[in-house]
């Protein structure tokens, strides 16, 4: 493996981990989806905004640097995707903008709207939000419909390289069962997430109450729609790459296989799928203990990393094309320019620093847990 291939599969391994911190990180949208469910009263509902308006930030923030990090090292997906499947991009990024007006403006004194409808904004944010980023990600392994042309750059008239096949402009992914199987499966798990998170943020004994009653159903609608979903992956045929003329090819098994052939990420991927049950199952058998967020949202990490691993590496297309196979995108044929990826490379050495400060930050934030007395003594809340 020459160094320009170590830096492609380098930078895909940071873009995997940074999707498996989005996912862990979106307990945010989980907990705003069930601000109406867990939340009975004002002051409740008010608790519930605060946990979740503390962390609304780190999500927010991490988001943004996934698309970035995949601007900078894979342009020709960023292109691509944000430039064809636009619609899906927009109202995600609409829904997380809703998101962010909302929690400045909920407790302004004097706002047009009202406290409720800037709530209703954090409820649709917190069910479109998981919904639409699971669906779009589905599309790493089904497939989207897309025509990459390099040479149409030197077009003057019209110098686009990627095209869209259809006018739903990455709509049509919901059309596929899959795909909708992971977003539900992220809706729900976000949902568990945050009511893990509400367990170790708040103390509160109704709400405590609520989230340990509910963290049941939420955990097995999430293993239904996650185990269809994963079941499918590992008896689908996939989209390889052959190693030598770098043609794709569709072959049986094909995610199953990547496991197989890479073990490392498939005990990544049992590690993580642990995390995530041993986190569920010690929260739902043990009363008083309130660190499932911890091993769960490892778990989640974890298993995002893996799965999103198996749809990159092993010669795999990670956004493949449905309508022009040859035009399906790789690491090798999507990346940038080996300068780019050396330099961003050095600048990927400040992570652990800013991984650091998040720690630091988090802590501090949650040095005291919420209650009802805090709501009312504390004059900046949401």
């Amino acid at each position: 493996m020459n160094t320009y291939s170590i830096l492609q599969h380098y930078w895909w391994f940071l873009i995997s981990l940074l999707g498996g911190f989005l996912v862990f990180l979106l307990f945010v949208q989980g907990g705003q989806s069930l601000l109406f469910n867990i939340g009975k009263t004002e002051i409740q509902r008010k608790i519930l905004s605060n946990s979740t308006g503390r962390k609304w930030e780190f999500t927010f923030t991490t988001l943004v640097t996934f698309g970035g990090a995949f601007f900078a090292s894979f342009p020709l997906f960023y292109s691509t995707s944000f430039g064809g499947a636009y619609w899906v991009w927009i109202l995600i990024l609409l829904s997380f903008v809703i998101q962010a007006v909302s929690y400045e403006y909920q407790a302004k004194k004097g706002n047009l709207l009202g406290k409720k409808t800037y709530r209703i904004f954090l409820f649709i944010n917190g069910v479109i939000g998981p919904i639409l980023l699971g669906t779009a990600v589905g599309t790493f392994f089904s497939g989207a419909e897309f025509v990459v042309r390099k040479e149409q750059i030197t077009d003057l008239a019209m110098p686009v390289i990627s095209t869209w096949a259809n006018a739903w402009h990455g709509l049509e992914a919901v059309w596929v069962i899959w795909n909708v199987c992971l977003g539900f499966a992220l809706f729900f798990l976000a949902r568990v997430l945050a009511l893990l998170y509400f367990i170790n943020n708040i103390n509160e004994a109704e709400i405590l109450e609520r989230c340990r009653k509910r963290l049941l159903p939420e955990s097995v609608l999430f293993l239904v729609f996650f185990l269809t979903f994963f079941t499918h992956l590992m008896l689908a045929d996939g989209f390889a790459v052959h190693p030598e003329t770098n043609e794709i090819f569709m072959q049986p098994y094909k995610y199953f296989t990547n496991l197989v052939e890479m073990p490392a990420v498939f005990i990544l991927l049992l590690i993580g799928i642990l995390g995530v049950l041993g986190g569920i199952m010690r929260s739902l058998l043990s009363v008083d203990w309130r660190k499932g967020i911890w091993f769960t949202g490892t778990g989640t990490v974890l298993t995002v990393l893996a799965l999103l691993l198996c749809a990159g590496w092993n010669h795999t297309a990670y956004y493949p094309s449905v309508v022009d196979l040859q035009s399906s995108l790789t690491i090798q044929n999507s990346s940038s320019s080996p300068f780019t990826l050396k330099v961003m490379s050095y600048v990927s050495l400040l992570i652990p620093f800013v991984l650091g400060y998040i720690f630091y930050a988090w802590r501090a934030l949650d040095l005291t847990k919420i209650d009802h007395r805090e709501m009312e003594e504390n004059d900046h809340t949401y």
